[in-house]
């Protein structure tokens, strides 16, 4: 069973299951991330849904170009974890489950494409603190070798 981080699911509601790939990026012994940036700052791994018939790696190359500008070289599976969400911007109780992978950042060829959204570069304990949810933070965290959330 893929664990479940952050909150337990509510017995009353109904969620749909949605997968993504996300990643972590080691740009010169610190990381791209993304902040998405509206009335509030959200700093998340790169990534995103995967799109019915798309495989998770394309999805992760596709999303990661989207929401930073950059290509990716040679992702490499991680892990996987769930986490029980509501999506205001989809109206959705969502089962996520995020396939969570490291590749190599190759170079930024755009400015990112979806609104809102700003590459960021952070040490390994900047994005571990300031990442949204405790799933992107532990595997972050166990990536670089720092004691990270539970």
């Amino acid at each position: 069973m893929i664990r479940r981080i952050g909150q337990v699911p509510r017995k009353d509601q109904t969620y749909q299951l949605r997968a993504g790939a996300y990643a972590i990026l080691p740009l010169q012994r610190r990381f791209l991330l993304v902040a998405q940036i509206t009335d509030e700052v959200e700093v998340m791994l790169p990534g995103g849904g995967i799109d019915p018939g798309e495989s998770p790696i394309r999805a992760l190359h596709r999303e990661v170009l989207e929401e930073t500008g950059w290509r990716i070289a040679r992702p490499r599976r991680l892990g996987a974890f769930r986490r029980f969400v509501y999506m205001p911007d989809y109206d959705l109780w969502a089962e996520k489950l995020c396939h969570v992978y490291v590749a190599d950042p190759i170079r930024q060829i755009t400015a990112p494409i979806e609104p809102d959204h700003h590459a960021v570069v952070m040490s390994a304990a900047e994005g571990v603190h300031s990442l949204g949810n405790d799933g992107d933070s532990l595997f972050l965290a166990r990536y670089a070798g720092l004691a990270g959330p539970v």
